[in-house]
């Protein structure tokens, strides 16, 4: 459900609620805290969390179609960031706050500051090939 802000700047009571739903899984908050960093493609997600693509897939539809992430085609990749939400913002910055010192989210800060777009499409060329 995209949400019904989108047409008035308001969020609503479901509107909350589908941001809290997005929010209630671990793998979709470490894309959100790591798409605050920076914008993403899949194959740099998918190095850091290590999940099933189609897993991953699943993950950015819902949380585009719940207007919490847009996507954008940059030549053979599409490239994720966070939507204009001030809300999400402000929500994901008191998280990322409480969380400074957790090492899942630590660990996937590091990853994202050294892998590249280039360095991961060769990375899953290498595994397909491989099977």
């Amino acid at each position: 459900m995209i949400y019904s802000y989108m047409q008035n700047g308001v969020l609503t009571l479901v509107d909350y609620l589908n941001i809290f739903k997005a929010l209630s899984d671990e793998n979709r908050l470490r894309i959100l805290l790591m798409l605050r960093r920076r914008s993403l493609c899949v194959c740099e997600m998918h190095e850091v969390l290590n999940i099933a693509l189609s897993t991953l897939s699943a993950h950015l539809k819902l949380m585009k179609n719940t207007g919490l992430i847009v996507d954008e085609k940059d030549g053979r990749w599409v490239i994720y960031s966070l939507s204009q939400n001030t809300y999400l913002h402000e929500l994901l910055e008191t998280l990322e706050k409480q969380l400074r010192d957790n090492r899942t989210i630590e660990s996937d800060r590091a990853i994202i500051s050294q892998i590249t777009r280039e360095l991961c499409a060769y990375k899953l060329k290498e595994s397909a090939r491989k099977k």
